[in-house]
């Protein structure tokens, strides 16, 4: 990661961080620009994010240089995901309830009359050394503790572990003031997000809070890696992910214009309700037809071509929406099929991660299938149902597939 050396860098660079924070819409994309700024700022060699909901502190975001370093160039260090009450014992509790900023030049010789402790466990599994610390929560103007946003190592010119300074302490007290009034914007985005998705939930039962966050995250991590194997620019990459992590959690939405007596049949459907079942993707892209910005343009490709196969023979093919009315809907479906490139990436690789968490996933008409059997049938379909780039993708990031979903569970 590059660093900021000077003052001046600094101030500048914090000015321009400011604005990327600004502009993002998705919470948990949002957290992560947050601790790479922050971290490059006060060149920090890693850090975290915690999130409090409901006096539970979460993690949601880690960043660690030295541990990416060893892996090979485009892979990502997966993380366990872990909460833990809010209490005086841990560093990040201590943080929340006093709203004090921590500065700890070495976290394994904390004071011994201090209330708070640091967790080793993380170190000895990975062979870290966590070693100065500096640690601020994340308040909001109503006084709300939304969590806890930590960075770790500062290391000097020679790669030195040092402790963080003043000077670093300004900073990340500027940056989590920013960093909260734009994670107040992000959860009032992710809020309109999930009620459309507990609407679609009331019609179909496997439109879940933990379906939708999981096919989500595997679409930006499927994306980040296909835009690494294509040299994708980093601001086009952040700003397509961004729209991305959203657009993935409403690709069933259209299931609302579906009746329940179709959509809650305990078993699979017959060809007759298949047929009705392929109107969702058109009626959910009816929702972002009055396209006003590159999130309602990415909204409605993925809600219309999620089913769309890159061998052409998927749903619902080339479809004018202009045209579309909500009586005309089935006369538009499979008109003219669509191929490869010409489904859009979004859809491609939203089409990839929501077939697995299917095929992953328990279902009242069937169990979930091994892992082994998913990975196979994913593999099979290169090519036929899925754009063969993307699955590569997919498959070269399969340490970080399992580990969301292992974070994300069935509720």
């Amino acid at each position: 990661m590059e660093k900021v050396k000077t003052h001046e860098e600094k101030l500048e660079s914090i000015i321009e961080s400011e604005r990327f924070l600004n502009e993002i819409q998705d919470m948990d994309i949002l957290l992560e620009r947050l601790l790479s700024e922050v971290r490059r700022v006060t060149s920090a060699d890693a850090g975290s994010i915690y999130i409090n909901e409901k006096n539970i502190l979460s993690i949601k975001c880690a960043q660690n240089d030295s541990l990416q370093r060893m892996l090979e160039e485009g892979q990502k260090v997966p993380f366990s995901f872990f909460s833990f009450p809010v209490n005086e014992k841990s560093i990040s509790g201590y943080t929340v309830l006093t709203g004090e900023l921590l500065n700890i030049p070495d976290v394994y010789r904390i004071d011994e009359t201090k209330s708070y402790r640091f967790n080793r466990q993380p170190d000895l599994i990975t062979g870290y050394r966590s070693k100065s610390m500096l640690t601020v929560p994340l308040i909001t103007r109503n006084k709300e503790a939304l969590g806890v946003l930590q960075v770790i190592n500062r290391l000097d010119d020679s790669g030195a572990v040092i402790p963080f300074s003043e000077d670093d302490e300004l900073y990340m007290r500027h940056f989590a003031g920013a960093a909260a009034q734009a994670l107040e914007r992000a959860k009032l985005t992710r809020a309109m997000v999930m009620r459309m998705i507990t609407m679609a939930g009331l019609r179909d039962p496997k439109e879940t809070g933990a379906h939708v966050n999981r096919v989500s995250s595997y679409a930006v991590e499927i994306y980040d890696r296909w835009a690494f194997n294509h040299a994708v620019p980093y601001e086009e990459r952040h700003k397509f992910r961004d729209n991305l992590k959203i657009t993935a959690m409403l690709h069933d939405v259209g299931k609302v214009g579906i009746s329940d007596s179709i959509l809650k049949l305990p078993r699979i459907f017959t060809p007759e309700e298949y047929n009705m079942i392929k109107a969702h993707t058109i009626i959910g892209a009816m929702f972002f037809s009055s396209i006003e910005s590159p999130l309602d343009a990415m909204s409605l490709e993925v809600a219309l071509h999620h089913h769309d196969r890159w061998d052409g023979t998927g749903y619902p093919g080339k479809i004018d929406m202009q045209k579309v009315t909500i009586d005309t809907i089935p006369s538009f479906i499979n008109r003219e099929p669509l191929f490869g490139e010409e489904i859009p990436l979004c859809a491609r690789i939203v089409s990839l991660a929501d077939v697995f968490d299917a095929l992953s996933s328990k279902r009242v008409y069937k169990d979930a299938w091994e892992d082994d059997s998913v990975l196979k049938e994913i593999s099979s379909q290169s090519g036929k149902q899925f754009d063969p780039e993307v699955v590569k993708a997919f498959f070269e990031i399969q340490p970080i597939i399992r580990s969301i979903k292992l974070s994300l569970p069935e509720e």
